[in-house]
């Protein structure tokens, strides 16, 4: 929560978040807004994307960015999961290139890491949490072991990051 509480109202970009939930019912938009300034809301299908909001994949659904819109889909499960970061990491860098930011946090297996190659490799950056701070560091682990991210970071600097990456002028 710490670093959706670090972005700026107005926000000039869009973020996005996949947490492995699986199928279960998830509270993290209503959470999210509570932390934040900036709406927040599960994806939908064919939603168009607006600066200064945050979605989150829904349940069992995979979240795909297309130019200026949001896909939903329930493909295979990615690294035992969906949904996934990696399909978001992969499409969001195909879309947009550098003007992407990955970030990988705490979690299980090695989704992201895939994804976050893409977004180097696309001219985005790549974060990744501190393995040592975080609660499961099998996530941080593989990312930084696929692709020597830019940056690998606490939570509170990784806010300040992104809160300077989303700042508008």
């Amino acid at each position: 929560m710490h670093i959706i509480s670090a972005l700026p109202a107005p926000c000039s970009a869009s973020v996005f978040i996949v947490m492995h939930i699986g199928r279960r019912e998830s509270m993290l938009p209503y959470l999210l807004r509570r932390a934040g300034k900036l709406p927040a809301a599960f994806a939908e299908d064919d939603q168009a994307i607006e600066p200064g909001h945050i979605y989150v994949a829904p349940p069992d659904f995979h979240m795909l960015i297309e130019r200026e819109r949001i896909r939903l889909n329930r493909g295979p499960k990615v690294r035992h999961a969906r949904p996934a970061a990696d399909p978001l990491f992969v499409s969001a860098a195909e879309v947009y290139g550098e003007r992407v930011v990955g970030i990988v946090l705490s979690g299980a297996d090695s989704d992201g890491s895939v994804g976050l190659r893409a977004i180097k490799a696309n001219g985005g950056m790549a974060f990744v949490q501190r393995p040592e701070e975080a609660a499961i560091p099998s996530m941080p682990l593989a990312a930084i072991a696929a692709d020597h991210p830019d940056y690998c970071l606490s939570i509170q600097q990784i806010g300040e990051r992104v809160r300077a990456f989303c700042s508008c002028d």
